[in-house]
């Protein structure tokens, strides 16, 4: 029986999964296209092997699912498939990509449910589950993680530069050798290891035959192991910079260094598994512990032959049928969203922001580039304003943001400062009086006390978002679905104040030269931040 006679016998079911990619492609493809543009950042860029590998496996594993649909499939997965289908309307509604991408998730773990019930699942959970690595992290986790990490990396890797005999300062990120300074940045938090080998350890622990503690602990163990290698690699950097220079730091070697790091990685996660069944499993032949013969080796030509003499018609569950059928039905109403625009309110911009303001005098003070495409804000400003005969300067910044669901949003200050070497000695929230918010209470900010040697500053920050004051960066992500939802509109700011405290200078006096300035600067913000 040729596979064109095959074709012929199964016609339905071909035509019906044919539909249904189609159908998922077009439900979901705003979500789809800004997962795949994501795939083009290092951290992200296994993304694209995540589905041919999860292919691979539901392909190696076809005979068993379509004898398990023959048995029928479940009316669970339907009513999954009704909720990812929902969740995919909410989130096209909302204009905000992870919910997209979260719900084609659901309503593929859905449609399989409803084709080959919960035996079936036995061979896709790992395909299904699998899948989810390829879906970036909530752009807010994603920079609340790569500042930690970059905090733990910078400190781990003085202590090898300190290993080698070499006189070094740590403030926050920003490692001092003295002739050369190395700013740990984003790109050197280590996520660009993180991902793809927590994929690649996933993996490793699903073919690893031991107990299940021992998968858990493999698939763990590539957190601490990206830490430590992208430690050690930022310690390496600083010997070769302390006596080859600054170019050690840059170009095609800095590249090659990750490369090598990477490579060590996995080489740790084998040795790990030869550690784990050299103790627990004692099984002298390897190939028998890490499976991988049966998902890679050919099925014999006579074995093939038989199947296509004794092939069948599919069989195609109800429950599948009306998988589809409403995933069908989706299609009209997922045109009429398409074209469901974002709202972006008009303003001016903060180029025409005054500098001088009743008694205050401001000076415009540049941002390096690098800071601005990590921030990728759409306006922003900053300058320092003193009135007369004042020499301590109040520091304003603000970040306004047209869209924060393109993986654009405002960095929480919170998570920042630390990354410059500060550190937080107190952290409150407090209400500014004379200064009254949109919703006639009033303005309540942020208020950290930060210290880094002998110098000292006082911080007013808060989230100035369509209309609403927000202290709590959570509750800025909740607000932002709810707007989105709504109001189509996903615009915001950040707002933060700045104030030294040099000796002789103690709080209060900080706190009410921030509020002088709050009461002459916030009325003006509405128009640079539209409610």
């Amino acid at each position: 029986m040729d596979v064109i006679s095959v074709l012929k016998k199964n016609i339905w079911f071909v035509l019906s999964i044919l539909a249904v990619t189609l159908s998922l492609g077009f439900v979901f493809s705003d979500g789809l296209i800004a997962m795949e543009k994501a795939w083009n950042r290092e951290e992200y860029s296994h993304g694209y092997l995540i589905p041919l590998i999860s292919f691979w496996f539901i392909w190696q594993s076809r005979k068993q699912l379509l004898e398990a649909s023959r048995q029928g499939g479940s009316w669970i997965g339907f009513a999954i498939v009704l909720f990812g289908l929902l969740l995919g309307f909410v989130g096209e509604l909302a204009t905000l990509f992870i919910i997209t991408q979260y719900a084609f998730l659901v309503t593929l773990f859905g449609l399989a449910l409803s084709f080959v019930g919960w035996q079936g699942m036995r061979w896709l959970w790992f395909p299904l589950t699998y899948l989810f690595f390829m879906i970036p992290l909530p752009n807010f986790i994603y920079n609340n993680l790569s500042s930690q990490l970059q905090l733990i990396s910078s400190w781990l890797g003085v202590l090898v530069i300190r290993a080698f005999d070499i006189s070094v300062n740590l403030q926050g990120n920003v490692i001092d050798l003295g002739v050369y300074q190395l700013q740990v940045v984003e790109a050197c938090s280590g996520l660009r290891y993180l991902f793809p080998l927590m994929s690649f350890g996933y993996l490793c622990a699903y073919l690893f035959k031991g107990k299940f503690w021992m998968r858990v602990v493999l698939f763990l163990s590539t957190i601490p192991i990206t830490v430590l290698m992208n430690s050690f690699r930022i310690g390496v950097i600083g010997v070769l910079v302390e006596y080859w220079g600054i170019e050690q730091a840059e170009g095609f070697l800095h590249d090659f260094e990750g490369w090598i790091i990477f490579v060590g990685c996995l080489g740790i996660l084998y040795i790990e598994m030869r550690i784990l069944a050299k103790l627990f499993i004692k099984e002298k032949d390897f190939s028998k512990v890490f499976v991988v013969d049966a998902f890679f080796s050919p099925v014999p030509d006579s074995e093939q032959n038989q199947n296509q003499e004794q092939a069948e018609p599919i069989h195609m569950p109800k429950t599948f049928v009306a998988a589809c059928f409403a995933l069908l039905l989706m299609l009209p109403a997922a045109a009429f969203i398409g074209d469901r625009q974002e709202l972006t309110p008009d303003r001016s911009r903060f180029t025409n922001f005054p500098l001088s303001i009743d008694d205050w005098h401001g000076v415009e003070v540049g941002m390096g580039q690098e800071y601005i495409d990590t921030l990728k804000f759409d306006d922003y400003i900053i300058g320092n304003y003193t009135k007369k005969d004042d020499r301590v300067p109040v520091n304003f910044y603000v970040a306004y943001y047209a869209s924060q669901r393109k993986g654009a949003s405002a960095h929480s200050p919170k998570s920042c400062i630390p990354g410059d070497g500060w550190r937080i000695a107190d952290f409150n929230q407090r209400a500014i009086d004379g200064v009254t918010s949109a919703n006639g209470e009033p303005l309540r900010v942020n208020r950290a006390v930060i210290s880094k040697g002998k110098n000292k500053q006082l911080v007013y920050y808060w989230f100035q978002q369509r209309g609403r004051i927000i202290t709590n960066e959570y509750l800025v992500k909740w607000f932002l679905f709810w707007d989105a939802l709504t109001k189509k509109r996903t615009d915001g700011a950040l707002v933060r104040l700045v104030i030294a405290l040099p000796d002789g200078m103690d709080e209060s006096q900080g706190d009410q030269k921030l509020a002088e300035f709050l009461q002459d600067i916030f009325p003006l913000l509405k128009t640079y931040v539209p409610d």
